[in-house]
């Protein structure tokens, strides 16, 4: 298995309502651009994998925090995500990517959106080249790859490729997000969490004035819950 470092040069929030919390978009890796071991990645290197990913006929890259890191431990090879879309278009191959609500995973979110600018920007690629040209002059790349088959997809600290970057980080819960927190931890029935979310402040000084007990355990289900909010 190879490695193909990217650059998440950039990080943006999501404005998309419908995006889940604490998933990005970007891309893996771009065509056309010689990384740092001169290898280049043809327009249409992924298509036939992501084909057979779709159709099922091959397992979704993992998402692992740098490779798995050098010892390769069996919490280093968990990943921290999962990969929810691969696309090419004619920048490259573009991913979209949910981190998973563990430690590990708001770590690497936190680090990913840390201002005044992300503390990890890097993306890499783990693959096995199927199909390449090798360079016929020496001015021209080591080796121009046409297929590719992927086995992950890392974010990491040192990339060898700069031009992929990450386009978007959704930050913020949305709506079902909070709807579930208000009814699976704080035990209010979906009614009254839709109230709460439409009506905000003014419907808990109505169920506080109405003496619901529900405003007691709402308020301690949140704040045992408010660790694990990302930030």
């Amino acid at each position: 298995m190879q490695n193909l470092t990217c650059n998440l040069r950039e990080l943006k929030f999501a404005a998309d309502e419908g995006a889940q919390a604490m998933s990005f978009t970007g891309y893996g890796a771009v065509f056309g651009n010689v990384d740092s071991y001169g290898d280049v990645i043809e327009a249409g290197a992924f298509s036939k994998f992501l084909a057979d990913v779709k159709a099922g006929n091959q397992p979704w890259p993992a998402m692992l925090s740098q490779h798995g890191g050098w010892q390769m431990s069996a919490e280093d090879m968990t990943p921290i995500g999962v990969w929810t879309d691969f696309a090419e278009d004619g920048h490259g191959l573009k991913v979209a990517g949910q981190l998973a609500d563990t430690p590990r995973g708001l770590e690497m979110y936190k680090l990913m959106k840390m201002s005044p600018r992300p503390a990890i920007d890097g993306m890499s690629i783990g693959y096995i080249a199927k199909e390449w040209e090798p360079r016929s002059k020496p001015e021209d790349p080591k080796r121009k790859l046409k297929r590719i088959d992927l086995i992950e997809v890392s974010i990491v600290t040192r990339p060898a490729n700069g031009k992929a970057r990450v386009e978007s980080v959704k930050n913020d819960w949305t709506e079902r997000d909070f709807e579930r927190l208000l009814t699976r931890d704080a035990g209010l029935s979906r009614s009254d969490a839709l109230v709460v979310i439409n009506q905000g402040f003014k419907s808990l000084i109505a169920m506080r004035d109405a003496g619901s007990s529900e405003l007691a355990e709402l308020a301690q289900a949140l704040k045992a819950r408010e660790q694990h909010i990302p930030r």
